[in-house]
């Protein structure tokens, strides 16, 4: 009897194992993709990409990239993966240099940037990568009074402070190096690696017309193994602290004017906790989120948040009167998030529609006016878990965002209006016809989201 109970339990074992592999190898299967430069984004099939826009500095295929990180250094530095999966108590600030093809000139960058069809793949590779600040671990000595002169006068305590000044000087410059005086920020999700955030940074900035700075904040994810979704997931609550750090920063620094979040899947959970602490803060010493933090786009593309935990923690905070707008893509076919539905039993927000909505929320919603929900399902063919960067309808909305601001509906974003809060993208946006040459194949994967 207890033999066969233990082998009864022994079976539940494996096949719990085997389940929750075959999930997390889904997850992974459908994320990132091979290192080159995205498809061009169908706004710039009819009309021209914004390179007279673009400082002469930036006009250049060997752009920089910055970054800030948790991660720990890889037992070998390399230009491609400095940084670990390992969690790291001190961060990290520095630049990547990105190469956009082999011997490419700019003109070239520039005409293959408005074509649908390329003769040749343009490679991404990550060609150099330096830290230029390193902040002393946290946490930092403290009191009670948090007043102490002893805590102050903490060798650690007056580096940091040192730290953060050479931080905002350096961010300060380089706003002033750009067209615009805005920070472009994007945070990855699940079971990405150093290089994969570095080439999604260079696909959004890119298409975006390089606006503002290109910041990403990399934290320890790509665990991988079989819980690597588990690991990855603490690792973010690891990281909440030090993106605190990092926004409060960019919003300290000299010189800028807004601040463009863009958070993908796993990364949306990092972000809008972090955020929501500071909500509470700004709050409590009587100061608007808004006017502080200076965040005027939100974006979250495929979030991988529990709608449940969303409606008490962040709905029920007011959440969204902390930002200038908020833009939540969604697709209930999303198979990433379907598994992760599955694995975690609640409602993805990135799965989310209009009918999972109670009275109250589409009433809160309609009143605040500042969110939006944008259904990618029939906009073309490339909509799995990564389309925020290889849909082309979905990436010309996400620079048409970041370069005017503009709400669902407005000349510059013509969405389709539905029900509530929710708008969709047709299948030619931000066009009423298909352009000339349309066409969206499948674009191969690999892991990493």
């Amino acid at each position: 009897m207890m033999f066969s109970t233990f082998l009864q339990a022994t079976s539940s074992v494996s096949c719990l194992k085997s389940t929750i592999g075959f999930a997390i190898s889904m997850l992974a299967v459908s994320c990132a993709p091979a290192p080159n430069l995205t498809q061009t984004p169908t706004v710039y099939l009819q009309q021209d990409y914004p390179a007279n826009m673009i400082p002469k500095d930036l006009q250049t295929t060997q752009p920089k990239l910055y970054f800030m990180t948790d991660r720990f250094l890889s037992d070998e530095w390399t230009d491609q993966e400095p940084y670990s999966s390992n969690r790291s108590p001190s961060m990290a600030f520095g630049e990547v240099t990105v190469s956009f093809g082999k011997d490419k000139s700019w003109g070239n960058l520039v005409q293959s940037s408005e074509s649908k069809e390329r003769a040749k793949d343009i490679s991404l590779k990550i060609t150099d990568a330096d830290e230029l600040i390193r902040f002393p671990s946290t946490p930092l000595l403290f009191d009670l009074s948090n007043t102490s002169a002893d805590a102050k006068n903490d060798p650690a305590f007056r580096t940091y402070k040192k730290r953060e000044m050479e931080f905002k000087n350096a961010l300060s410059n380089l706003l002033k190096q750009s067209n615009k005086r805005d920070v472009v920020l994007f945070v990855h999700g699940f079971n990405n690696e150093f290089d994969d955030a570095a080439y999604a940074m260079a696909d959004l900035w890119h298409f975006s017309g390089r606006i503002g700075v290109p910041l990403f904040f990399t934290w320890p994810s790509g665990a991988g193994g079989l819980f690597g979704y588990f690991k990855d997931r603490e690792s973010g609550e690891y990281s909440v602290f030090h993106l605190k750090e990092t926004l409060r920063l960019i919003s300290q620094t000299s010189g800028l004017d807004n601040v463009h979040i863009i958070a993908h899947s796993r990364g949306a959970d990092v972000v809008t906790t972090a955020l929501r602490e500071l909500l509470i803060e700004a709050r409590g010493a009587g100061k608007s989120p808004y006017e502080t933090y200076k965040i005027e786009n939100l974006i979250l593309a495929a979030p991988d948040l529990d709608f449940g935990i969303v409606r008490q923690r962040l709905i029920a905070e007011r959440f969204a009167t902390a930002f200038g707008q908020v833009n939540i893509y969604v697709n209930k076919n999303d198979g990433a998030l379907g598994i992760a539905q599955k694995l975690a039993t609640g409602q993805r927000l990135g799965r989310l529609r209009s009918s999972n909505l109670e009275h109250i929320d589409k009433a809160i919603l309609e009143r605040a006016g500042n969110v939006h929900f944008i259904d990618v399902e029939n906009s073309g063919s490339s909509v799995g878990h990564s389309y925020f960067r290889q849909n082309p309808n979905v990436l010309s909305d996400i620079a048409l965002t970041l370069q005017s601001s503009a709400k669902p509906g407005a000349k510059e974003r013509p969405l389709l209006p539905l029900a509530g809060n929710f708008w969709r993208l047709t299948e030619f946006y931000p066009f009423d016809i298909r352009p000339e040459g349309f066409g969206q194949p499948e674009v191969a994967e690999r892991v990493g989201n």
